[in-house]
């Protein structure tokens, strides 16, 4: 049944079967990551799978990218986990609405656009990051209390679970796409598990997920300045990776169902999650790339998929804790090790011989930096940093003159490419001033000055050529360089036909 009609876009098709079992299968696959990572943080079980009901509802219904999840995440946990240790959960929840502030004004100033400046690669290595990330965290369900790795019997019946599940997600959509994989896996291997009455861990080995409707509650902290300096790094860390891991997982939906989302309304969605989250109790998080690429993966495109996926979260937690926590563990973790072969670009390794070198670079250092620090925001402002490094490098090395001297003895350079501070030493050793002629004229109609550096760079040539006793005209600069020169009056034909109108970064 498919009809025209969805919360706040009533012109999107939704699948209202496929909506609502794909809620299903994301709201259980939300369970053990929410309690996994609120036990990363130092929090009880509950303050992650609150932060998952309220996050994953309100993105679902206000946020800019319909089919996408949030949650209680990692990234959010390795933050606050130090904070929580040292000043208590009060103290989180105050920085988790500190931070959805910060994340509603980047939303209303429009600081999304600012994702335009993550180059490919470090999309590219942030995925794989990820994907290796949930790879390793499923690798914990093979160890025994101890820490030790599982041997014998329980070792074999695990990896045989997880392997019937992983089949099941893989080959079923080959047969037919009428039920969602992921969801009938975990239905069989449940089934198997009850009817043979077979011994695995299941999600009550981890923890008791049963509680009530988040309570509402104030952070109890004190409302000073010291407060203030103590969440606010915490605070600021946490809507920064917030963003960013929300944003990329936005894109990266982008391409898999070739629409648009919309990052600001996203940015906006988000804080308000998180301010909602931290006074009803929850460790607050952000998108959940491996729960949207299930939920996607399934079928889901609307809003209603991750609104019934919260919503049924809730309904586990208050009324059908019991039978959730039976959901054998392999289940889930074959669904997320799938997601995490999913996610990987695996298209990226085919590049490694046809993509510029400094662009492999970057993509494998910020995997590395992702899968091993698990620092996304560290990984993605090291790639953005570097990336434009290597640009301006890059562009450094493009300034080129063509010179010739005409028939009155004026001798014409020709520019082309960009002049600003990387290109300037290349743009020096151009020019032969003891040696031209007393007229030059230097063409900027196929270059560009781009920065405060290249003004500079013209007005000490222009110096050194009237040392010498030089007449030096430049042509085809936009109106800003010509206010900034210091002698333009003197120095530069007029020509409104053709001069050109950018404007230079002075900041």
């Amino acid at each position: 049944m498919k009809q025209y009609f969805n919360l706040f876009d009533f012109s999107q098709k939704v699948d209202y079967k496929t909506e609502v079992l794909s809620g299903l299968t994301v709201a259980m696959a939300l369970i053990p990551e929410a309690v996994a990572f609120a036990l990363i943080a130092g929090l009880s079980p509950l303050t992650g799978l609150y932060a998952a009901f309220m996050m994953g509802l309100v993105t679902s219904i206000l946020g800019g990218r319909p089919g996408m999840i949030s949650g209680a995440t990692g990234a959010v946990a390795v933050v606050i986990v130090t904070l929580a240790a040292t000043h208590g959960v009060e103290y989180v929840f105050a920085a988790v609405v500190l931070a959805g502030i910060l994340q509603v004004s980047a939303g209303a100033l429009k600081l999304g656009k600012l994702m335009r400046l993550v180059p490919h690669p470090v999309i590219f290595g942030f995925v794989n990051g990820l994907a290796i990330i949930i790879f390793m965290s499923q690798l914990d369900q093979f160890k025994g209390g101890d820490g030790s790795w599982l041997s014998g019997s329980t070792l074999y019946i695990l990896l045989g679970l997880v392997f019937l599940t992983m089949l099941i997600i893989w080959g079923l959509p080959k047969l037919t796409k009428a039920v969602p994989a992921s969801l009938t896996a975990i239905l069989v291997v449940f089934g198997l598990v009850t009817v043979l009455n077979i011994d695995t861990k299941t999600v009550g080995d981890i923890a008791a997920i049963k509680g009530g409707f988040p309570p509402f509650h104030l952070p109890a902290v004190p409302f000073t300045f010291e407060t203030f300096q103590i969440i606010f790094p915490y605070a600021a860390i946490v809507a920064g990776v917030g963003l960013i891991e929300s944003l990329l997982t936005l894109n990266i939906i982008d391409e898999i169902t070739e629409t648009r989302g919309r990052g600001n309304k996203e940015a906006v969605a988000q804080g308000i999650a998180n301010m909602l989250s931290g006074v009803f109790s929850g460790m607050g998080g952000c998108a959940m790339i491996g729960q949207s690429l299930i939920n996607i993966s399934s079928g889901a495109r609307a809003r209603l998929s991750g609104i019934v996926a919260s919503v049924m979260l809730l309904v586990f937690i208050m009324f059908g804790s019991s039978l959730i926590e039976q959901v054998p563990m392999a289940a889930l973790t074959g669904l997320m090790i799938m997601v995490s072969i999913g996610t990987f670009e695996w298209a990226s390794l085919r590049t490694f011989t046809k993509m510029p070198k400094s662009d492999v670079f970057l993509m494998v250092l910020v995997t590395l930096i992702t899968a091993f620090l698990h620092n996304l925001a560290l990984a993605v402002l090291v790639g953005v940093i570097l990336a434009a490094l290597f640009f301006a490098w890059d562009n450094a090395k493009r300034i080129r003159a063509r010179k010739n001297i005409d028939a009155n003895g004026v001798k014409h350079y020709e520019m082309f490419g960009p002049l600003f501070f990387g290109s300037i030493a290349a743009f020096n050793e151009k020019f032969d001033v003891l040696n031209d002629p007393a007229e030059v004229i230097i063409d900027f109609q196929e270059s560009r000055v781009v920065d405060m550096s290249a003004i500079e760079a013209l007005n000490k040539l222009t110096e050194r050529y009237h040392k010498v006793g030089k007449k030096v005209h430049l042509k085809h600069l936009s109106p800003d360089c010509k206010k900034l020169l210091a002698n333009a009056d003197e120095l530069i034909d007029v020509n409104v036909i053709e001069d050109p109108t950018y404007k230079l970064v002075v900041d």
